[in-house]
């Protein structure tokens, strides 16, 4: 099956790749490893849609891992709020400074697997498509294709290791990059979660899962377990049109970016901590957010008394320019509602 799979998808992909910032067309030079490097880890439980103008921002800004080095790590967490997973940009800041202090990257699996933050996928994204090894690359794109494609059945995540073997035995040794690619690109646009436009597939030929008439059947997932609900509140505090932000510990939820002070919640579970000034508060509503593990509702209180003192550490950031001080999505949300209810 390998000849005939990998060179009827290469072919399709020479017509078909998509147009992507920090791709190299078909034929074109291979792409600075760099910006593989950035796309991949900026990729990881984002969608593409959601990453092109984070990655462009980031590009324009820090040009070079050279330059991404050289960035305190607070202007880089700051321009990561909105992706979200911000444990994924301290480590980028943490392996720039490692790239660059042995003058670039290393060209193989092996070596790019040592670099901190790279695990097994990211390190075989960049060892194919930035220097052209044979590296056997499966993301959640590529684990659907190839669960149908050869009609695996057995739930996900267990069935990681047949889907890895079942990749092995079709990646070519040329054009792994790009054969790593096609795979991403045939599972974003034909062979999706919740359709399989086996027609137009360059590969509905080889594909077991349509020979026997159930593609959207598989892959086969795991019954997920229903996510636990926390409950927390932030605080408004509002002087001189400027609001009172706080950093976070380094470590922990969203640590180390820029929020508003709160009541303790990620530590506990349920939020029960003071207030951090006294006087009295007014609540400004309720917002909801999702991260990987839990749900929260976040209660604001917004505080209604007179040029409040606040405790602790913090800086008082100008309101109109909130949007500039790079608050993790569940604090932004916090903030437009308070703004909105406001205006």
């Amino acid at each position: 099956m390998s000849a005939t799979v990998s060179d009827k998808l290469l072919a399709w992909y020479d017509s078909h790749a998509r147009a992507l910032p920090w791709r190299a067309p078909p034929g074109a030079p291979r792409p600075d490893p760099y910006r593989v490097w950035l796309s991949e880890v900026m990729l990881q439980q984002t969608t593409v849609a959601a990453v092109i103008p984070f990655f462009e921002k980031f590009t324009a800004t820090w040009p070079s891992v050279g330059a991404l080095a050289a960035a305190p790590e607070e202007d880089v967490m700051a321009a990561w709020a909105g992706l979200g997973y911000y444990s994924r940009a301290r480590n980028l800041v943490k392996c720039a400074r490692v790239i660059a202090e042995q003058g670039g990257f290393p060209e193989t699996e092996a070596e790019l697997r040592k670099l901190p933050g790279l695990g097994a996928y990211t390190a075989a994204a960049v060892a194919a498509i930035a220097f052209g090894q044979r590296a056997v690359v499966v993301d959640a794109n590529v684990e659907r294709v190839v669960s149908r494609l050869f009609a695996i059945r057995d739930p996900l995540p267990g069935s990681r290791p047949a889907i890895r073997a079942a990749t092995e035995t079709i990646t070519p040794d040329e054009r792994a990059g790009d054969f790593a690619q096609a795979m991403m690109d045939l599972g974003a646009s034909l062979c999706t979660a919740r359709d399989a436009k086996c027609l137009l597939c360059p590969l509905s030929a080889e594909c077991r899962a349509r020979s026997e008439g159930n593609p959207l059947e598989l892959p086969v997932k795991a019954k997920k377990k229903a996510r636990p609900s926390r409950t927390g509140t932030a605080f408004w505090i509002e002087r001189d049109e400027k609001v009172w932000l706080v950093k976070r510990p380094g470590t922990g939820m969203l640590g180390g970016m820029r929020a508003l002070p709160d009541d303790g919640w990620s530590a506990r579970g349920d939020g029960h901590g003071e207030a951090p000034v006294s006087g009295a508060w007014k609540a400004g509503g309720v917002v909801r957010h999702g991260f990987t593990h839990f749900d929260i509702e976040l209660g604001v209180a917004v505080h209604a008394g007179e040029r409040p003192t606040p405790n602790g550490e913090g800086e008082w950031w100008p309101v109109h320019a909130i949007e500039d001080a790079g608050l993790p999505t569940l604090f932004a949300k916090a903030a437009r509602l308070v703004l909105a209810k406001r205006d």
